[in-house]
């Protein structure tokens, strides 16, 4: 099905500056990916020459300063490249990069770091990672097991990451990785580590339930030896630094998940509004008609919040816990509103020929990644 625009004329936290930006997104998008989708899920990556029209566009890190190659705005124009993305059912690692990766590196970074680093992450030339989960650590951070410890001026990596976005495409990943193992969370620290440094190895591209276009992998460090100077922010304060940044990624992710909910309910509105059955439309039936109100009710509210959210975080005032708030409830909504569309297609719902089993599947991990519900439940508790 032919996808729609997402409607914006109703929202409170974009200007026209933010308007314009928005109409430059959908032409890339248009242009680069709406086309080719299909071909993305079947080699489960999005090629480095979308990343490279991306980037030619304004649309990755758009938020780095303009010394560094970026436009120097808003966390307001992330989030339009979030949104369209999501709307379309495109999971490209853009959001990683623009939302995360790129504020460790000019938040943390030395110089030298941040002009080896930043113009190519905005141009799309220099793809990157950040790899926190492992194995047998997952939202548990302070759990890890990579190592990092000093030899002379360098530092020599082991361990392993799983489930890392953008490990296929990566040219650098910053590293989580204990540099004091008995310091607990006070013994971490972030490295970075370089493709094609020794011992580092790229592992499968993982086989996922949804979001088959983004590349997701494991990785592997043996004896990975990078200079000292590699360490991004302080020694020790790897943890610290983790938690300065999940805010936007947490918002980020609601972000993405508030526009993947609002596609899921455009597609059941369509479709029961084309599909017969006794003699008229699906739409005709109260079942229907009061299951889209529901949605409709819970979108509402939902645009509503995420304004209010992205300006807080524009004017540097959404609290962590508030974040969280805002991941626990727009994914679990997206979830809800996903499997209540998908039931409208009956049949066909469970077709992948159609864009809502697409919807529906990628949903799944949006409560897990990023911190899972449960997690987010324990932040906001702590907090009462």
């Amino acid at each position: 099905m032919t996808a729609t625009m997402l409607d914006t004329a109703a929202r409170t936290a974009y200007d026209d500056d933010h308007a314009m930006f928005r109409d430059t997104v959908r032409k890339v998008l248009a242009q680069h990916v709406e086309p080719r989708m299909e071909e993305f899920d079947k080699a489960k990556i999005v090629p480095r020459d979308v990343w490279l029209a991306a980037g030619e566009a304004g649309m990755l890190c758009p938020t780095v300063a303009p010394e560094y190659g970026g436009l120097g705005l808003d966390f307001g124009y992330n989030a339009i490249v979030a949104e369209e993305l999501s709307y379309l059912g495109c999971p490209a690692g853009f959001t990683l990069q623009s939302d995360i990766t790129a504020n460790y590196v000019e938040r943390l970074g030395t110089e030298e770091q941040k002009q080896k680093y930043l113009p190519g992450m905005v141009s799309g030339e220099v793809i990157s990672a950040i790899a926190m989960t492992e194995p047998g650590a997952g939202s548990d951070l302070q759990s890890i097991r990579t190592t990092a410890k000093k030899d002379g001026d360098d530092f020599i990596i082991n361990g392993s990451k799983t489930y890392i976005t953008n490990g296929q495409n990566c040219d650098f990943v910053i590293v989580v990785a204990k540099t004091d193992p008995e310091g607990g969370a006070k013994g971490t620290s972030l490295i970075v580590v370089d493709t094609g440094t020794p011992g580092f190895e790229k592992g499968r591209n993982l086989d996922k339930v949804g979001m088959e276009a983004a590349d997701t992998s494991e990785l592997f460090f043996n004896d990975v030896r990078v200079p000292q100077s590699n360490l991004l922010g302080g020694e020790g304060r790897g943890f610290v630094h983790l938690m300065e940044e999940l805010p936007q990624e947490r918002l980020s992710i609601a972000v993405s998940a508030q526009a993947s909910a609002q596609r899921a309910f455009d597609e059941a509105l369509a479709f029961t509004k084309d599909r017969q059955a006794f003699g008229r439309s699906v739409f005709q039936f109260q079942n229907t008609r009061f299951t889209l109100a529901d949605i409709a009710t819970e979108l509402q509210v939902g645009w509503a919040h995420l304004d209010w959210a992205l300006k807080r975080h524009m004017a540097k005032q959404l609290t962590a816990v508030e974040a969280s708030a805002a991941k626990l409830w727009h994914t679990e909504m997206q979830n809800r509103v996903a499997d209540r569309a998908l039931q409208l297609f009956g049949g066909a719902g469970y077709m992948n020929e159609y864009h809502i089993a697409k919807l529906w599947r990628g949903a799944r991990v949006t409560r897990i990644f990023g911190g899972t519900s449960e997690i987010m439940k324990e932040v906001i508790s702590r907090a009462i």
